[in-house]
């Protein structure tokens, strides 16, 4: 288990973690999420002791390490660019933290076997770093954090300098791989795709400080502020009768192509078809902008792709206040989604 206190650090006028306080149970891999600036490697690096804090504190499995050095904290730490020596072989970068420990030959030997089967790279291991492409050199990275048998496992950014497809082959095997070892994991990404597709939490940062805390679901369906809504997806924001706006889901946007009690007209900008689906860009009469998400056979059977116009209307949404402090969640018109 990991436990932050009131966690704040600044640099000269910049204020870049606020009074952060979390619980990450043990066995979890939770992603730390937001934008960029927001706050979320310098709190991964005061966790690894990268960094001190200015004030507060960090547990770890029930012992205060807030000043305790890197080496004391029990953290395997993997960086955004490997950070692999060239000249080492793959078998050799993975034994590197066993031989500054001093580990015995015999056992140092066989955990590097184990980790190079784990990470799918035994047939690898007399390769060096500049043989291996970018995926290979991550799990290389990943191996060495591993074998030091840490009791946290940081990640920052360990995919952002791979290209898209290798990077979603990567999240599914980090997924998998976490499963076999279940060791506590915290990720941070800027990508809500990735956050939501790989974490069992998420916590979602701005400006220094927690915006939301939970399962990936449950931010996703049930934002606690219009920041984390639109941070974790695309959002519609729809005016209704009493003269607010409501914010939802593309798909849960309802489209016809006749108006229906309390729908909007709008007129078709684009209609692109992913996959099963049709994405429509809309734009309501008074200029508002709408995102919808429907079925390709809905599309197909109410010829979407050759309409000018549409009605649309919220299906679920969310309401928040001024202060986008708690949101108000609502199912409004039908219980099924367009």
């Amino acid at each position: 288990m990991v436990h932050l206190e009131n966690v704040s650090r600044r640099f000269t006028t910049l204020s870049a973690v606020r009074n952060v306080s979390l619980q990450i149970e043990g066995g979890t891999l939770v992603a730390l999420l937001g934008p960029s600036g927001c706050g979320k490697t310098t709190l991964l690096r005061i966790i690894a002791g990268l960094e001190c804090c200015d004030r507060g504190r960090i547990v770890i499995e029930g012992s205060d390490v807030t000043r305790r050095p890197v080496f004391d904290r029990g953290i395997g730490f993997v960086f955004q660019n490997y950070a692999l020596f060239p000249h080492l072989t793959v078998r050799e970068n993975v034994a590197f933290g066993l031989r500054v420990r001093k580990t015995p030959a015999a056992r140092a030997g066989a955990i590097v076997e184990e980790m190079l089967d784990l990470v799918g790279l035994t047939a690898f291991g007399d390769r060096h770093p500049a043989q291996l492409s970018g995926g290979q050199r991550q799990r290389v990275a990943l191996a060495r954090a591993l074998a030091l048998e840490p009791k946290i496992l940081l990640l920052d950014e360990p995919f952002a300098a791979l290209d898209v497809h290798v990077r979603k082959e990567l999240r599914t095997w980090l997924r998998d791989l976490h499963e076999r070892t279940h060791v506590t994991t915290l990720l941070v990404t800027h990508d809500p795709e990735e956050a939501l597709e790989v974490a069992d939490r998420i916590a979602l940062m701005n400006d220094g400080r927690i915006e939301q805390f939970g399962a990936p679901r449950d931010l996703y369906e049930r934002p606690a502020s219009l920041f984390a809504m639109r941070f974790l997806g695309p959002v519609s924001t729809l005016p209704v009768q009493s003269g607010q706006s409501v914010h939802a889901r593309p798909h849960h946007v309802r489209v016809e192509p006749e108006a229906f009690p309390g729908s909007l007209k709008a007129n078709v900008l684009r209609a692109l078809q992913r996959g099963g689906s049709v994405h429509l860009d809309l734009r309501l009469e008074d200029g508002s902008p709408v995102a919808a998400e429907v079925a390709l056979s809905q599309a197909l059977e109410r010829r979407m792709f050759e309409s000018a116009a549409l009605h649309v209307a919220a299906v679920e949404y969310c309401t928040f206040s001024a202060a986008d402090a708690a949101p108000a969640p609502h199912l409004a018109l039908e219980t099924v989604c367009a």
